[in-house]
């Protein structure tokens, strides 16, 4: 009912604005709306796939939580600044720059909602690997994650419930709490078996966490790959929605580092901050599509959280790649300055002998 309700909402002839001819195969064709008949083969290789990355997605938080240690998580808990800031840029700036950029391209009232959608999901647990490898704060990472999953559950339904009204009634809106619930769920406990392992067996938690996160960047590329090998079908979009999917996340990555050093924090931790706000829960802004639209509507944008999942790995890869040249150069400064000081050093203690009739060490010579 709830989906018959949202499809009475748009337009029909603003369905068709965007849409291409149906294709030789469609089972529905009316006008330029069309429904392909579904394909068995994608629906059990979709599944087989999912449990796979479900599964391999828990061993790498289990990883990932062998980095954090209990006492410093329990510090982001115990005072929350971080946290805090994190919660303002994903349930602030992100539904907001969502809404924005939906106005400015002046978007299908469907595709706004889709990517307003996006713009209230909570981060994904990509950022976590991410984080590790940019040598951000991985108990705010952590902890980031898990809180704004947690209050994913309130901050949800009330963005959308800002933010959609002039385009349709948030209520029409399935919010599968459900799978919110199980993210939640696959996140705490093997991170929490992580913490454990640190705590007990330091020594074999960074094995662990060194061969969790190759693990976690090559399942990263893995997810990216198969999402658009399931969803081939779907490609020929809006070119806005293109456009939108790639300055999206590249807003939230620049707005979220900004706004944590507006408010203070360390370098590494607005280097935290930065990924956890642009690197969205993409998977569940897909299942909520899927709840919420009907056939002929999906075709118009359901492939947008995958346009914004290519989009936010590749900003996240280069600001790796960025990260990593300016840490090799800071090095090799820093190499080179020390060198130069102790030459220095030898030079003046050098003289300062010469001067007094000391001694003067071999080494110096």
């Amino acid at each position: 009912m709830q989906t018959y309700l949202l499809s009475q909402q748009f337009d029909t002839g603003s369905l068709a604005e965007n849409s291409t001819a149906c294709p030789a195969n469609a089972t529905i064709c009316e006008g330029t709306s069309c429904v392909l008949p579904e394909d068995n083969f994608n629906e059990t290789l979709s599944i087989i796939l999912s449990t796979v990355l479900t599964i391999m997605l828990a061993l790498v938080m289990f990883s990932m939580g062998c980095n954090v240690e209990v006492k410093k998580f329990w510090g982001h808990i115990k005072k929350p600044w971080g946290i805090f800031v994190g919660f303002l840029c994903q349930f602030g700036i992100m539904p907001l720059t969502a809404f924005l950029l939906s106005l400015v391209f002046n978007v299908l009232p469907i595709q706004a909602v889709v990517v307003l959608i996006m713009g209230c999901c909570p981060g994904g647990t990509a950022s976590n690997v991410i984080a590790y490898w940019v040598d951000g704060d991985m108990d705010l990472s952590i902890s980031m994650t898990t809180c704004s999953t947690l209050f994913a559950m309130g901050m949800m339904p009330l963005c959308l419930f800002v933010y959609t009204k002039i385009w349709t009634d948030s209520n029409a809106i399935v919010l599968p709490y459900d799978s919110i619930g199980i993210s939640l769920v696959a996140l705490i406990i093997p991170v929490s078996f992580g913490i454990y392992v640190n705590h007990r067996w330091p020594s074999k938690a960074k094995i662990i966490l060194k061969i969790g996160s190759i693990v976690g960047a090559i399942l990263i590329v893995l997810i990216a790959v198969v999402g658009g090998i399931l969803y081939k079908g779907s490609w020929t979009i809006s070119p806005k929605l293109w456009i939108i999917g790639t300055i999206f996340p590249a807003a939230g990555y620049s707005l979220g580092f900004f706004l944590a050093r507006v408010a203070g924090l360390s370098w590494h931790r607005c280097r935290t901050v930065s990924l956890e706000t642009g690197m969205q829960n993409t998977q569940l802004c897909s299942t909520i599509v899927q709840l919420s639209f009907t056939p002929e509507q999906l075709e118009l944008m359901f492939t947008f959280p995958l346009i914004y999942s290519i989009f936010q790995l590749l900003f996240a890869l280069l600001i790796l790649g960025g990260y990593r040249v300016y840490r090799r150069h800071r090095v090799k400064t820093k190499t080179d300055v020390e060198k130069t000081e102790e030459k220095e050093d030898s030079k003046s203690t050098s003289s300062h002998a010469k001067i007094n009739g000391g001694f003067v060490s071999n080494e110096i010579k």
